[in-house]
């Protein structure tokens, strides 16, 4: 049976920045859970990163804003709100998560939207206004560098019809 990536606080684990969780409710999930199909990760604390921990943003050292691929490729930063650069402790949980994934056979990703970790449609602009960008996180960024398929919390019944379009 086909294993999922998951982001941790869309199952209910309160990982999240702020210490909380952002539960899905989705008997899709329910029966992945139930398959046993679901591999949680929160590669912020897998980083190294405290829960609660302060908002953290992608910002660009160029004028063009690319998101997760351009930390990977060393052309932005993760910082946080109050100034710390934290890329160190998001590659390093990026990495892991890759590993995790590969070690399970994942081939699909769920991920949390709008984290700069996790996004996969859209990240915050670097500014921590509050202004949303299309981009993604450096977690998704390397995940499809390694060609596993990445779908927001938004995108779970395409998931699951693409799974069982491939059964047959």
């Amino acid at each position: 049976m086909e294993k999922i990536l998951i982001s941790a606080c869309l199952i209910g684990r309160p990982v999240r920045y702020d210490g909380r969780a952002k539960t899905i409710e989705s008997d899709i999930l329910e029966r992945w859970r139930a398959e046993d199909r679901l591999v949680p990760v929160c590669p912020e604390i897998m980083g190294g990163l405290p829960t609660p921990r302060p908002p953290a943003e992608i910002v660009g050292r160029t004028t063009a804003h690319a998101g997760g691929e351009a930390v990977l490729d060393r052309r932005a930063v993760i910082v946080e709100d109050i100034g710390n650069d934290v890329t160190a402790s998001y590659l390093d949980g990026a990495v892991q998560a890759l590993q995790i994934a590969r070690d399970k056979g994942c081939r699909f990703a769920i991920l949390t939207d709008g984290s700069p970790s996790c996004g996969s449609s859209f990240i915050y602009d670097g500014t921590f206004t509050g202004r949303q960008i299309g981009g993604v996180g450096i977690v998704t960024a390397l995940l499809r560098r390694h060609q596993i398929a990445v779908f927001g919390e938004d995108r779970i019944a395409e998931l699951d019809e693409l799974l069982r379009q491939s059964r047959g």
